[in-house]
């Protein structure tokens, strides 16, 4: 008579990278001193330069994440910069 095979262990769950939530300052060019805080409550965000007290603040989904306000930002910089050139 033959052994039971024994079952293998389920494999292991991969975790989800950590997303940044300080970032680079477009303002003052330093690494990583911008800081965003996300109330879902509310609905607001804001991203605060802890050098040059720069700020940014919009309205966010349920499923923003402090990348998608940062990526907003620049491109609201971004447009700013067009419009005077």
């Amino acid at each position: 008579m033959g052994k039971r095979k024994s079952s293998a262990p389920p494999p292991a769950k991969k975790k989800a990278p950590k997303l940044d939530t300080t970032f680079d300052c477009p303002f003052c060019n330093r690494k990583k001193t911008c800081v965003a805080k996300l109330e879902p409550k509310l609905r607001v965000a804001r991203i605060e330069c802890r050098v040059c007290h720069a700020r940014y603040d919009c309205e966010i989904t349920p499923i923003s994440e402090p990348i998608d306000v940062y990526a907003e930002w620049i491109d609201k910089c971004e447009e700013e910069n067009d419009e005077d050139n």
